[in-house]
């Protein structure tokens, strides 16, 4: 015989508040977008916007990457996990027009708190040195609206973000505020001083022109004095004409070019191409989008100072 016994409305209330609060417990992050042991979750982009939300939160905060080490950020393809995780986030940073699967992404998600680095500073068109495309070649801009999405590789315009970003998590985690705004002063001192390693590194150099596969180099370039050529453009997998390869030759000779720059996570073999072709020599100019176990550093910093090393050997540094 079934017997049906009837439980007050206050035990009710009270087991479903409980089975709320452990699934709540379980899932592994709050409705508020923060974690079970009560960090802020920051969901970035890809490396240079993960880079600044763990420098700036450190341990007030937990930050995951929509793009994982070694893959090619442009490339992105998002799973229906990682936008439902976009949603649960505190904090969203990433980079509008890097990463269209990104940006679609994000449209979609009700997250309160994003940051978009590309409002935090002023983006601007980099073309290269000048020189005219071939005919039919591949757009230097790509998808990106015409503006060069590669901000980070200049510290003076990475720091305006990280002081957006900083801004941000105060806004996001009132009760950390304080330590978010010494940790980006930190950072901020930090990036002054890269700069200035830079200024001074590159300021006599026999030649100021360099080539690079992968034309992420513009806002670097326009900083510090020098003209980047880029041989295939903003993405890094486009082929370029032979028009263009014959036009790179040529600046080679006239520019006293000694050196073709290749990335850790796209092919090298246009560059190895070119380099046969004119008898120049090869070596890595990171554009610290991913980094992975061959990376020339551990971080941002290092791999930076990486880059100012190989444009000191391959500009013949005086």
């Amino acid at each position: 015989m079934n017997v049906r016994r009837l439980i007050p409305t206050a035990a009710l209330a009270t087991a479903a508040a409980l089975g709320a609060a452990a699934l709540t417990g379980c899932s592994g992050t709050a409705s508020a977008g923060t974690t079970k042991d009560g960090r802020l979750s920051v969901m970035a982009s890809f490396y240079p916007m993960q880079f600044l939300a763990e420098q700036i939160g450190k341990d007030h905060v937990k930050v995951d990457s929509l793009t994982k080490p070694g893959v090619e950020p442009h490339d992105l393809e998002i799973t229906p996990q990682q936008t439902a995780r976009l949603g649960e986030a505190g904090l969203v940073v990433y980079l509008k027009s890097l990463q269209p699967a990104v940006d679609k992404a994000i449209a979609q998600t009700p997250a309160k708190n994003i940051v978009d680095a590309a409002t935090l500073t002023k983006l601007e068109v980099h073309g290269d040195s000048g020189h005219d495309h071939a005919e039919g070649e591949a757009d230097h801009d790509h998808d990106h609206g015409g503006t060069d999405p590669h901000v980070w590789l200049d510290p003076v315009k990475y720091t305006e973000i990280a002081k957006g970003v900083g801004a941000a998590m105060e806004k996001a985690d009132p009760d950390h505020a304080a330590d978010y705004k010494k940790n980006t002063d930190d950072l901020v001192a930090k990036l002054g001083a890269l700069d200035t390693e830079f200024k001074d590194g590159l300021k006599n150099t026999a030649s100021k022109t360099f080539i690079t596969t992968h034309s992420a180099f513009g806002y670097l370039a326009a900083r510090y004095g020098l003209d980047q050529e880029g041989i295939s453009g903003v993405d890094p997998e486009s082929e370029p004409t032979p028009a263009r390869m014959k036009q790179l030759q040529d600046v080679a000779k006239k520019d006293n070019v000694t050196t073709v720059f290749f990335e850790a996570l796209a092919s090298d073999k246009t560059a190895k191409t070119l380099a046969r072709d004119t008898g120049l020599k090869t070596d890595v100019l990171d554009p610290l989008e991913g980094i992975t176990d061959t990376s020339q550093g551990a971080d941002y910093f290092a791999i930076m100072r990486s880059n100012l090393k190989n444009l000191q050997k391959a500009l013949g540094n005086k």
